[in-house]
């Protein structure tokens, strides 16, 4: 079986694998669950920041798989540099060893660890965290107050983690849509917190409404 990093390093030539679908069969996952390898012309990230996120997993990940091996399962998301770690590892003080290997990665500003000291999650738990962040995803297209692609969206055990850069109003609707999703028991929110005015920065601008002086000349 090919390693989970030389799968991540497979996507990202792809462009377009899901890598929430390799969950199922490898220890290590990669972005937890996002599509790796493409850049999102209205992600609210610049695209260097993108880049740097990509390679910030890829490069977590194979440290991570070098010193656990298959003893482990964590996953590994970085947005805007943060990094977030869920999963699955045998002891606290593993869970203390890949934090420290993740903040020494380069570019890497802040890590948060949710890593659980337990067994690794079951197959069958860990198709129903996909099922869940599907669903959740659904849900936040669906609110046509937000934009669903300034969320990134894992869940682990049925806790499900929100990640983007959103402004407060943005951060507790976007919750409290995530905790009326079926089988979320809890929701973890890890965002960098922006300004409204910084938010109409990103919104696209509206056209001119048309001067009456051009309407008379029709």
């Amino acid at each position: 079986m090919k390693t989970p990093v030389l799968r991540a390093l497979g996507a990202v030539m792809a462009g377009a694998a899901l890598m929430g679908s390799l969950a199922a069969c490898v220890p290590l996952v990669v972005g937890g669950g996002a599509v790796v390898g493409t850049m999102s012309a209205i992600d609210r990230r610049t695209t260097g920041a993108q880049v740097e996120d990509e390679g910030i997993e890829l490069r977590a990940a194979s440290r991570i798989n070098e010193a656990m091996g298959e003893r482990a399962h964590v996953n590994v998301t970085s947005y805007n540099r943060q990094v977030l770690l869920t999963g699955e590892v045998p002891t606290a003080e593993d869970s203390k060893k890949v934090e420290q290997l993740v903040l020494a990665v380069e570019n890497v500003h802040s890590v948060v660890n949710d890593l659980g000291a337990m067994a690794v999650s079951s197959l069958s738990q860990r198709s129903k965290d996909t099922f869940i962040t599907g669903k959740v995803k659904a849900s936040l297209v669906d609110a046509k107050d937000l934009t669903a692609n300034a969320f990134k969206v894992v869940t682990e055990r049925n806790v499900v983690y929100l990640m983007g850069r959103v402004t407060a109003r943005e951060a507790k609707r976007s919750a409290e849509i995530a905790r009326g999703v079926d089988g979320v028991h809890k929701v973890v929110r890890v965002f960098e917190v922006i300004s409204e005015d910084e938010l109409a920065r990103y919104q696209p601008a509206q056209p001119a409404p048309a001067s009456k002086d051009a309407d008379a000349a029709r």
